[in-house]
């Protein structure tokens, strides 16, 4: 019997998609538990598993623990980071902005000709930019100034098939010890060393290029060519999705590996299982969340005023 025009087939429900990829993807990940289990099962994988247990070994001279003021920056590069998603994908969808801002011409750094006027959700989302960047200047120098760098960048070659061991414990569901105030696994070693030297210059990168700060083609046609606009933006939003994937599982992996401990570590700077981090963690969110409900127009416009011009349109 034919199909009523006025009746939309079954495969264009609006449900049917999603439902159809939430159901694949439990499919592939109870495959992939099932694949992980029999692995280990195996004399070879179980013997790979014994030499390489997750943890590459760090330098004698490594210091242990984490400082109260690598606890502050980490808090900060959270805020700023949840704060940029949120302006970044202003800036890309809202079609009709609720203000404009236009740079005042004055102080140390000046330009020739009058400043551009940009929206208010692309000033927001510039200054979060320069505030995020330079957090993660003030973590770099305090990395390598105290010896905590050896956490993030590995120093043998032992952390592949350790990263790879600890991939595999994961995946069975049956996970790796963690001592995270000693040492991350080579998983997590790996994971951050690609956040912080891959993906976060990669997003100042390609964001400085989208920018008006970067030279135009009048001025700089050889770089222009070399670093077109269009890879900028196919790499900066893909960018910013891969650091929204990854807050969401490292958030997970805090709370599912023991929760009190791992955040006495990420916000109290001290080993236990107390609830002292756990309060500073809920502090901390309370705050983002005030940040969030506050990044709007009406609470923007006064800050902006203060270093530019902002009108209504």
């Amino acid at each position: 019997m034919p199909q009523s025009a006025k009746t939309p087939a079954f495969t264009q429900a609006p449900w049917f998609r999603p439902t159809a990829v939430g159901v694949g993807a439990v499919v592939v990940l109870a495959l992939v538990v099932l694949a992980a289990k029999w692995m280990r099962s195996t004399e070879g994988v179980s013997s790979f598993i014994a030499t390489y247990p997750g943890h590459a070994p760090l330098p004698d001279w490594a210091p242990e623990g984490l400082p109260a003021w690598l606890n502050v920056l980490h808090f900060l590069n959270v805020m700023f980071l949840v704060l940029i998603v949120r302006s970044g994908l202003q800036v890309r969808f809202v079609t009709r902005p609720e203000g404009f801002w236009k740079r005042n011409n004055k102080g140390l750094i000046k330009t020739k000709g009058l400043p551009k006027k940009i929206t208010l959700n692309l000033w927001l989302h510039l200054t979060l930019d320069a505030l995020w960047v330079l957090n993660g200047l003030v973590f770099l120098v305090l990395m390598f100034a105290t010896g905590h760098w050896t956490r993030l960048v590995p120093t043998t070659w032992s952390i592949f098939p350790n990263a790879l061991s600890t991939a595999i414990q994961y995946a069975s569901l049956d996970w790796p010890l963690e001592n995270g105030w000693v040492n991350y696994n080579a998983l997590q070693q790996l994971t951050y060393f690609l956040v912080v030297f891959i993906a976060a210059p990669l997003a100042i990168v390609t964001g400085l290029r989208m920018s008006a700060a970067w030279p135009t083609n009048q001025k700089a046609p050889r770089l222009n060519k070399a670093y077109p606009m269009e890879w900028a933006r196919a790499l900066h939003f893909p960018t910013m999705a891969f650091f929204v994937l990854f807050v969401i599982v490292h958030v997970f992996l805090v709370l599912t590996t023991g929760a009190l401990r791992n955040l006495n570590h990420m916000f109290a700077a001290h080993d236990g299982e107390d609830w002292l981090g756990f309060i500073l963690f809920a502090i901390g969110l309370l705050v983002i969340v005030g940040l969030w409900f506050l990044a709007r127009p009406l609470f923007l416009r006064p800050v902006a005023s203060l270093m530019g011009t902002v009108t209504r349109t």
